[in-house]
């Protein structure tokens, strides 16, 4: 049994997420599924490194499956460029060890969410980044989200319903990148929980506006209350840029 390694980029705006839903095709995961069964002539289960909410895009997004089959990685790129749509392109295939689990193997994942700070919205990227007209105020922003390094319990920046799993995650850096009046946000960390990002973000745009102090995201994630912090941000700006490996 072979197992391969996929390095995907696809574009979330017309999907669901990552994954399938039942019998709902309109999800990566199954769009990848069924193209491979096709391929290979049995059954393939495609692991993702995770999940991606609908609308929420990716630049590096990491899979693997299980076959028999023998086509080559050449074949099977080229066979994946040819059927899948479109707005899903897988960039590499790879063999790996029969071990090697693209979610429990991940070290770190890094998001980019991006924002165009213009009045004037861009009618090519509009899919892609989230237009905010009132002028950000950048260095408060990063002030703020110097709170969110390191090891917290994230519960008010979730919208998980369950109690039983744990809300704690370590959030390694946040890097702000502008050029002009296009702003990207990274942050990378050991792992994500459900709107998580996109939380953190809505967050620090507030303080950006000057609706929320910076000196408050400390008290907002003491309270572990989703009510206290910012709101969700659009899924549109947000991609998975890259996963890390030991």
């Amino acid at each position: 049994m072979r197992n391969l390694k996929l390095v995907i980029e696809y574009d979330g705006s017309r999907y669901k997420g990552w994954q399938k839903l039942g019998d709902n095709e309109w999800t990566i995961q199954g769009k990848l599924e069924g193209v491979l069964s096709k391929m290979c002539g049995e059954k393939i289960d495609v692991i993702g490194c995770g999940r991606t909410d609908a609308g929420v895009h990716a630049e590096n997004y990491v899979a693997n499956f299980h076959t028999t089959s023998m086509f080559s990685e050449d074949m099977i790129m080229d066979y994946l460029y040819e059927f899948l749509p479109e707005d899903i392109v897988v960039k590499s295939v790879e063999e790996v060890d029969e071990r090697f689990h693209s979610r429990y193997n991940a070290k770190s994942k890094t998001y980019v969410y991006k924002i165009n700070n213009n009045r004037v919205r861009n009618v090519f990227n509009r899919k892609y980044v989230y237009q905010i007209e009132e002028k950000l105020d950048i260095d408060k922003m990063k002030q703020a989200s110097k709170c969110f390094i390191g090891t917290h319990d994230f519960q008010s920046f979730t919208t998980l319903k369950s109690k039983k799993k744990s809300t704690v995650r370590t959030i390694n850096y946040i890097n702000f990148i502008e050029n002009n009046d296009y702003i990207e946000i990274e942050i990378n960390g050991d792992g994500f929980l459900w709107n998580m990002v996109r939380i953190i973000v809505g967050t620090l745009i507030e303080v950006g506006t000057k609706n929320l102090k910076s000196e408050n995201v400390n008290k907002i994630l003491d309270k572990k209350k989703r009510e206290e912090a910012g709101p969700i941000a659009k899924a549109k700006g947000l991609a998975l840029r890259n996963v890390e490996y030991v």
